[in-house]
């Protein structure tokens, strides 16, 4: 023997001192058993859930299924190719640049800037119908070329601005010699 059933057998009169309740015990068993729960009725077990999530999954897999199907061309993606993608990105820089010297060359007026930038303006315009046609797939390389030539026609335009404006601030020293 153990020195836990040695203590167990030795005060086993005290254990016996504290005797439960019977009837406080099945008084509080019989009061939760008479207790009646509501009655609940899960969500998906409900009519009207089922049907608005029927229809909101026929809605999301038709709208998956169109998707899918218009994803396959490129007329998502306006740019054929990461290449593409690149010379844009690469006249962006390059325009927003220039276009960010001439606004803050001093020495043009409010005038001249509100014209130049207002012929940008026109030339964005052009571009973004020129961009719209890259999307419809209407002969891509023409569209490209047209979309080059834009962003060309805008750089020459900025340079030749500010070639202007720097020949300008040269100072006339052509005095000339006589003989």
């Amino acid at each position: 023997m153990d020195n836990f059933e040695k203590h167990i057998r030795q005060n086993a009169g005290q254990f016996d001192e504290h005797r439960a309740d019977r009837a406080k015990m099945w008084a509080k068993i019989a009061a939760e058993l008479n207790k009646e729960e509501p009655k609940v009725i899960p969500l998906w077990r409900r009519p009207m859930v089922r049907i608005a999530a029927s229809v909101l999954l026929l809605v999301g897999l038709t709208s998956f299924v169109w998707l899918m199907g218009l994803g396959q061309g490129a007329d998502h993606n306006p740019y054929a190719s990461e290449e593409l993608m690149e010379i844009d990105m690469y006249y962006q820089d390059l325009v927003s640049y220039q276009v960010q010297l001439v606004k803050n060359n001093p020495s043009l007026s409010e005038e001249n800037k509100a014209e130049f930038l207002s012929f940008m303006d026109e030339l964005d315009a052009e571009y973004d119908v020129l961009k719209k046609e890259m999307q419809k797939n209407l002969d891509n390389e023409q569209v490209l070329e047209a979309i080059v030539g834009n962003y060309k026609k805008r750089i020459e335009l900025i340079e030749n601005l500010l070639r202007q404006l720097n020949d300008s601030k040269k100072p006339d020293d052509d005095y000339g010699y006589t003989l």
